[in-house]
């Protein structure tokens, strides 16, 4: 029978690279990562090979690691996924980073996650800011379904959930902070059939012709929910920031801007009610 490392290097020979063969093996195990520095040569039992050999082959076949284990890491956070949500990315811990920076360590203060998915980025704002009361909105039930496992399993107790459509369940609701990572891809986009983006939700990527049809609906209602001088934020595409600055200006936000990810890409645009 082979050991973790020919078992490993077939797998990543198939898959072309090694980190998804670590996690799936690591998945099947149920083992951490630092558990592969002390046992390369330890053998695999027939049923576990098995097993590795059919995550191996979902993957082959296209299917995203974090619907196949069901995890994904994000900020400081292990969160459950499902293929009824989005699979959180790095590039979002930017809008967190930037929600914290504007709200109090000390203070309670109200902030609305629009399109909440997973529950990533309420959870993650919650986590830091114990005093801060989240609210987290979404359309789909199966997602929130998953966002309140996530916050139960993860034991954050100030995010409440609201079904609908961005705003809809907030009516009469202001914020000092309302924060989303809508969908915000052109429809006609051809990478919505390749890789990963097949298998994710249409609905969470997809957002008309030129990709800005949420994020118009979420300026535009946004500044009737914020307290004054409360701020929106929003992710959107790298080539969408001028077009996020207009729409927040045409709308009479004040304090307009874009900041930029790591990669120097235009990221997250907002402004002040």
């Amino acid at each position: 029978m082979p050991d973790v490392r020919a078992a490993l290097a077939a797998a990543a020979q198939r898959l072309g690279q090694r980190l998804d063969a670590e996690l799936l093996l690591l998945h099947v195990l149920g083992k951490p990562r630092s558990w592969l520095f002390a046992h390369a040569g330890d053998t695999l039992e027939m049923d576990v090979q098995t097993a590795f050999s059919a995550l191996v082959g979902r993957r082959e076949g296209g299917e995203p690691v974090a619907y196949i284990t069901g995890r994904q890491g994000f900020w400081s956070l292990e969160l459950e996924v499902t293929p009824a949500t989005l699979i959180p990315r790095p590039e979002t811990e930017l809008l967190v980073e930037l929600a914290l920076a504007r709200l109090p360590r000390d203070a309670a203060c109200a902030v609305a996650d629009l399109g909440t998915g997973s529950g990533a980025v309420a959870l993650a704002i919650a986590s830091e800011r114990p005093l801060a009361q989240v609210v987290a909105t979404d359309a789909s039930t199966a997602a929130l379904a998953v966002a309140r496992r996530n916050a139960q399993r993860l034991g954050i107790g100030n995010v409440a959930f609201a079904h609908g459509d961005w705003l809809a369940p907030l009516a009469g609701r202001r914020f000092a902070l309302i924060v989303s990572n809508p969908p915000y891809i052109e429809a006609a986009d051809p990478h919505l059939a390749q890789g990963d983006l097949r298998f994710e939700p249409a609905a969470a990527l997809a957002s008309g012709a030129d990709g800005l049809d949420a994020i118009r609906r979420i300026v535009r209602a946004a500044r009737t929910h914020l307290d004054p001088g409360g701020g929106l934020l929003f992710e959107h595409g790298w080539n969408q920031g001028a077009a996020a600055r207009a729409l927040l200006a045409e709308a009479g936000y004040a304090a307009v801007f874009t900041a930029q990810d790591l990669e120097r890409r235009e990221r997250v645009s907002g402004g002040a009610a």
